[in-house]
C-alpha cells in the first residue's frame, strides 16, 4: 500500500473527532490496568523498560492520561509499545524495504525531497536527506504521517477492528490533526513536538561530526568511535536526532541524552 493510499484510508468519518473532543474534556473513561500488568510474560518486552508509560509508549498513553482518548480513536492500539518503531520479531523476514519502509525500521518512510535541510558557508559537512536513523524520528515529528503509520503489524492486530483516525504530530486545525485539540485550550499544545519538514532553524543533522580524528578545533575528539563517555552518541561518524536524545529515557527532559547545560559543551569547545 503506498503512502497516498494510506494517507486517503485515514480521511476517517467526522463523528470521530466528536468523541475525540467528548473524552479528552470529560475524561470519563479512567483505567486502572497497569501498563506492565498488560505486557507481563512477553519476556521480549519485560516490565522494566524505561519508555513504558512514556510519551513515546502510545500503547499507555490512556493509562497515563487517565483518559480513553488516544489509541482506538486518535491512532490504533497495536497493544505491543515497540512496534511504532521496531519490526515486530514475527515479522522480521517481512521485506520491510520494499513496502516503503525506513532501512532497518517499521516506518513509512517520509518524502526525503521535501525536508529543507540546515545549510551554511561555514558548514563542513553537508548532507543532502537525512540517514534512516534520523528519518525515523521525523516519521512522526515532521507532521506528515500518522503516529501508528507502521509498515508491519502485529500479528495479532485485526485489521477489520482498525477504526482510529491515524492522527499527525502537528498544529492544524483539521480532523487529521493532532492539533485540531492539542492547540493550547483544549489540551496541551502539540507546536513544541512538530518540527515540520522544514529544518533550516533546527541543529543540522546526519552530517560527518567534525570533531573526528581532531579534524576541526572546534570540536572536542569523541571517547570512543561511538560518541562520549556521558552517553552522547555518534552514528557511523555522523550527528543525527538520536545523538542528542534518547526516546528509551523519559526521566530528563526532552529526552536529552545529558543535562541540557552540558549538552553543547559536550561537543562544541566554545
Amino acid at each position: 500500500m503506498s503512502i497516498r493510499e494510506i494517507t486517503n484510508h485515514t480521511a476517517k468519518r467526522p463523528f470521530h473527532l466528536l468523541i475525540l473532543s467528548a473524552v479528552i474534556l470529560s475524561s470519563l473513561a479512567w483505567i486502572n490496568t497497569s501498563h506492565g500488568e498488560a505486557i507481563i510474560g512477553d519476556p521480549a518486552q519485560g516490565t522494566n523498560d524505561t519508555i513504558l508509560g512514556s510519551k513515546h509508549d502510545f500503547s499507555g498513553l490512556n493509562r497515563r492520561a487517565g483518559v480513553v482518548a488516544m489509541p482506538t480513536v486518535a491512532f490504533s492500539d497495536y497493544g505491543n509499545p515497540c512496534v511504532y518503531c521496531h519490526i515486530p520479531p514475527e515479522q522480521a523476514d517481512s521485506d520491510s524495504i520494499a513496502k516503503g519502509a525506513i532501512v532497518g525500521w517499521n516506518r513509512y518512510q517520509p518524502a526525503t525531497d521535501t525536508f529543507q535541510l540546515y545549510d551554511s558557508w561555514y558548514l563542513d559537512s553537508k548532507t543532502r536527506s537525512p540517514s534512516s536513523i534520523t528519518l525515523l524520528c521525523l516519521s512522526c515529528h515532521d507532521g506528515t504521517m500518522g503516529v501508528d503509520m507502521v509498515v508491519n503489524r502485529p500479528e495479532s492486530f485485526n485489521l477489520k477492528e482498525d477504526k482510529a483516525m491515524h492522527m499527525r504530530i502537528n498544529g492544524a486545525d483539521n480532523t487529521l490533526s493532532c492539533g485540531k485539540c492539542h492547540n493550547g485550550r483544549v489540551a496541551h499544545s502539540i507546536a513544541i513536538k512538530h518540527i515540520d519538514t522544514d529544518l533550516r532553524n533546527d541543529h543540522p543533522v546526519s552530517m560527518r561530526y567534525a570533531g573526528l580524528l581532531r579534524a576541526d578545533e572546534d570540536f572536542r575528539e569523541p571517547h570512543t568511535p561511538g560518541g562520549f563517555s556521558n552517553g552522547v552518541k555518534l552514528y557511523e561518524g555522523r550527528v543525527e536526532c538520536a545523538s542528542c536524545h534518547n526516546v528509551h529515557n523519559p526521566e530528563k527532559d526532552l529526552f536529552l541524552r545529558v543535562n541540557s547545560d552540558l549538552l553543547c559543551q559536550t561537543c562544541h569547545t566554545k
